[in-house]
C-alpha cells in the first residue's frame, strides 16, 4: 500500500485504520472500475475486515502498488444492495 499526506488523512477520516483497509484487499474484495470520470484510472473495492464490516474503497495504482483514494464502512442499506448482487 501507499500512504502519504495527500490519502492517508481521507481515508482515516471515516474511521477506517490501514490495517482494515489492508484487510479488505487482503479478503478478496469485488473490485470494479470506478465511474466517477476522474483524471487518473480509478477503482472501487467492496469487501470485509477481518472483523466481518463491510467497506467501500476507491483506490488507484501508482508504481505497481495500491494506492488508497478513499475508504469508509458501507452503511446497512449498501451492505443489503450488495449482498443481494452476490447471489
Amino acid at each position: 500500500m501507499v500512504w502519504d499526506e495527500g490519502n492517508w488523512p481521507k481515508c482515516s477520516k471515516h474511521g477506517m485504520s490501514q490495517a482494515e483497509i489492508d484487510q479488505v484487499f487482503a479478503n478478496d474484495p469485488m473490485v470494479k472500475p470506478d465511474r466517477t470520470g476522474a483524471v487518473e484510472v480509478r477503482f472501487n473495492a467492496i469487501g470485509k475486515t477481518d472483523a466481518g464490516r463491510f467497506a467501500f474503497i476507491v483506490f488507484t495504482f501508482r508504481d505497481d502498488d495500491i494506492r488508497p483514494i478513499s475508504a469508509r464502512y458501507m452503511h446497512a442499506k449498501e451492505v443489503r444492495r450488495y449482498e443481494k448482487d452476490q447471489t
